[in-house]
């Protein structure tokens, strides 16, 4: 479905969460790298939600609790301690985080604050022990220039601690949690709300992401920023986007919210025209368990085997033929309150819209509405609920408000991103009550000398950095953009550094900037796109790859084949990528004879095509030495070969 973006009046507003590379964590002395390696212990603890200094809970925090399990928590030495387990109290702040967050305000025009202070923001989801995540107010104000863009307003600039990292859910006892990324720095940016094209919103987030890494302040890699969008169609109800990682994701996020409320709103319109009242919604509750002892359902037989098993039904007076209704593809009442449904750790739910189906006949249809009081042709309409009694007793009340927010529209709330780019419910948005001070930490004083001595070390601007890369490498303005964009700058500045000095001289004409940045973005990229798994292309095997070039014990053609043999999970080290592809460097005396003999047995064409032989001669060396010889040593041997024979034939 094509929408109209300028008659809808999409507004989109970012939060970038950005990782700081710092070798320390924000309140602690642990590594703030993170940690892939196996867990030395763990711990259990239940969270509840606490009031606000004005005596009030926060909506989304008694949202989390409702749903709350256990939680158990995995920790690593060395990389957390009992400040992460809440045992101790948080020491001093990262120093060299708060510089950084205090650069990010310089460079961005914002205007820093003379004293910060840290806060306590209540998150009871699992991913902070503490039950809060300390946060602080680094500055306010100031704009982001971007292309097609005057200026993009900047709200403010946090700097806060990492949530813990979810490991698992699927443990019916408790929620899983590592605490190696729980409090390693992070700077959030919030921006004002612009409109345009999904294309060009998705550029104010590129060009702030430039912005940080041109730093080098910062971690890169995926999860190392995260984006969180808030939008909204026609002046509407915000609703918040969290956990967006990758821009190509961004893009089919933006897509599918501003249908998802598009939808919503005609939803509430229809609602309207109805003229539905909130007390035509779950007027009427039942159980129908016994109305399904016997039924065929595989779905219903499920439930029946639960713990504690109920089923109940809740009446919907005029509401039939909406919740199964879909103004735009995917988006319908019966969906989004599926999602609703699953987040209190229930299967999902069945509607009159959508009966008989799942295996539900019409006669325990016809029963349900007369034990509901649905007369026949009527335009009532019912949902069906089941599971443990206990998780459906307390959904049921929830349930039937989320259907009466339906005749507003848009609900405002929190939504998670999937890998596909559509959005699920996760929670209401939280309001101000979340927030209190942190007791434990002195206000840390913000001195104009410190300001002035970082002027110096304000980030460059994103043109001025590109034009230092393309002179310093040799790079044009495509490829140094690319390789800056990607996950493997760093990675690239180390190649280049130290190898190009250092290779050999069959080998050095391969170790060029240009040569490398290509290899670590077209050539990655291209692979990633055929489905192969980057994530199995470890920084250090590409370094091993670089390494065994510069050394002239692989040809530059290798490189991607290896590249390819250990994104596809065939080989789990160079040497076995290696070995698996018969990449065995051959020595120049056995260059030398293969190529006489393929020229000798390819005479015919050659006396036929002339100088227009050398691209056969080339295809059929390639097809037997690519990746074990430089192409270019082969090129020249054949070239200077084939010029030496045609001579000969013409001087006979």
């Amino acid at each position: 479905m094509s929408l109209n973006l300028d008659k809808l009046n999409v507004k989109v507003g970012f939060e970038i969460h950005q990782q700081l590379n710092t070798s320390t964590k924000l309140f602690c002395d642990c590594s703030g790298k993170g940690s892939d390696d196996e867990y030395d212990f763990d711990f259990i603890r239940v969270l509840r939600p606490t009031k606000s200094e004005l005596g009030d809970f926060d909506r989304a925090a008694l949202f989390e609790h409702a749903k709350m399990s256990s939680i158990k928590y995995y920790s690593k030495i060395g990389y957390s301690c009992l400040v992460e387990a809440d045992e101790e109290p948080p020491h001093n702040v990262n120093y060299d985080a708060l510089e950084t967050a205090l650069l990010f305000s310089l460079a961005l025009k914002s205007n820093i604050v003379d004293e910060i202070h840290v806060m306590r923001k209540l998150v009871i989801d699992g991913s902070n022990v503490s039950g809060f995540q300390r946060t602080m107010l680094v500055s306010t104000g100031g704009y982001l220039e971007v292309e097609n863009f005057q200026k993009v307003g900047v709200q403010g600039i946090c700097l806060e601690e990492d949530a813990a990292k979810l490991i698992s859910t699927t443990n019916p006892k408790f929620k899983e949690y590592g605490l190696d990324r729980l409090g390693i720095p992070l700077v959030e940016i919030a921006l004002e709300p612009v409109s345009g094209t999904p294309k060009d919103i998705v550029n104010v987030a590129l060009t702030l992401g430039r912005l940080l890494r041109s730093s080098k302040r910062v971690t890169r890699g995926i999860g190392s920023i995260r984006q969180d969008v808030n939008i909204s169609v026609n002046g509407g109800q915000v609703v918040e986007v969290k956990g967006v990682q990758q821009l190509s994701q961004l893009v089919k996020v933006l897509d599918y919210e501003i249908k998802r409320q598009y939808g919503m709103i005609k939803i509430a319109e229809e609602f309207s025209n109805r003229n539905i009242e909130d007390s035509f919604i779950g007027d009427k509750v039942i159980d129908v368990t016994s109305i399904f002892m016997n039924s065929s359902s595989n779905v219903i037989k499920k439930i029946l085997k639960t713990s504690d098993p109920v089923i109940k039904c809740i009446r919907l007076r005029k509401l039939r033929g909406l919740v199964g209704y879909e103004p735009v593809k995917d988006v319908r009442i019966g969906k989004e309150l599926g999602e609703f449904v699953r987040f209190f750790g229930l299967g999902g739910l069945f509607h009159s819209d959508e009966l008989p189906h799942y295996g539900i006949t019409a006669y325990e249809i016809e029963k349900i509405e007369k034990s509901l009081d649905i007369p026949v042709d009527s335009d009532d309409a019912f949902i069906i609920i089941g599971g443990n009694r206990n998780r459906i007793d307390n959904l049921i009340d929830p349930l039937i408000k989320r259907i009466i927010q339906f005749k507003l529209g848009v609900i405002a709330e929190t939504r998670a991103v999937t890998l596909d780019g559509t959005t699920i419910f996760s929670r209401p948005r939280p309001g101000s009550s979340r927030m209190y001070p942190e007791t434990d930490i002195m206000p840390i004083p913000i001195k104009p000398e410190l300001i002035e001595r970082l002027k110096d070390k304000i980030p460059l601007p994103w043109n001025e950095l590109i034009k230092r890369i393309m002179k310093k490498y040799e790079l044009n303005k495509k490829l140094s953009e690319q390789i800056f964009d990607s996950d493997y700058y760093d990675l690239f500045e180390t190649i280049v550094r130290t190898k190009s000095s250092t290779a050999s001289p069959t080998s050095r004409s391969a170790i060029t900037p240009t040569f490398v940045a290509s290899k670590l973005t077209e050539d990655i990229v291209s692979l990633a796109r055929n489905n192969l798994d980057k994530s199995l292309l470890t920084d250090e095997m590409i370094l091993e790859i670089f390494d065994r070039l510069e050394k002239g014990l692989i040809a530059k053609e290798s490189v991607i084949l290896i590249f390819e043999k250990l994104m596809k999970g065939e080989s789990v080290s160079v040497q076995k990528a290696i070995n698996s592809l018969n990449l065995i460097q051959m020595n120049d005396t056995e260059l030398y004879s293969l190529l006489d003999k393929l020229f000798n047995d390819n005479i015919n064409i050659i006396k036929e095509k002339g100088s227009n032989s050398m691209g056969v001669l080339m295809g059929k060396s390639m097809a037997i030495l690519r990746g074990k010889v430089d192409g270019s040593k082969i090129n020249d041997y054949l070239k200077t070969k084939l010029e030496t024979f045609l001579k000969d034939e013409t001087s006979k």
